[in-house]
């Protein structure tokens, strides 16, 4: 998902991302630069939370001074990662990459992805998977709970700050 060499920024931005991918929601109102905001000011609070998460890691070389990061995208680290991952997303993957009826076992699977040049977009679509389903089912129980009237009234408000947000961004 990311390149081998990246700032905390980055790292970060992606952590803080994890929860929208998949989300329906991101593509049609909410801000763009939701997450962005989540992470600039909170900086330091990201840092000091896995801070030492990524110091312990083997995979990754963390340089702290300087705010980055460098981890192995070979394929052995990429498969050393992917082994790595909760096991829901891992089955996931599986779920993605292998044809009907071949029937392979999740490593096999994942030996496979690690040599992809499009790994990280194997993983991002597993992840977009696995919360596609809750963001559709939230939004559901939201229309149901506060009513139409309010739901409309709601995706209206957040529409707007979606095209302000975008103003901000084109301007």
């Amino acid at each position: 998902m990311l390149p081998e060499s990246f700032s905390e920024e980055d790292l970060f931005l992606e952590i803080a991302g994890l929860s929208y991918s998949g989300d329906f929601r991101m593509v049609v109102g909410e801000d763009k630069a939701k997450v962005l905001n989540i992470v600039k000011p909170n900086i330091a609070h990201f840092r000091e939370l896995y801070g030492s998460i990524l110091q312990e890691n083997p995979q990754v070389v963390y340089k702290i001074q300087q705010g980055s990061l460098e981890i192995d995208k070979s394929p052995e680290g990429q498969f050393t990662q992917l082994m790595t991952l909760p096991k829901t997303l891992q089955q996931r993957i599986n779920h993605i990459m292998d044809p009907p009826g071949k029937n392979r076992d999740v490593e096999e699977t994942l030996l496979q992805v690690a040599h992809d040049p499009d790994c990280g977009e194997v993983v991002r679509l597993g992840l977009s998977a696995i919360v596609r389903p809750s963001s559709m089912r939230q939004s559901t129980k939201g229309i149901f709970t506060a009513g139409l009237k309010k739901s409309v009234i709601y995706s209206s408000l957040k529409l707007r700050k979606m095209w302000k947000g975008w103003l901000r961004k084109t301007s």
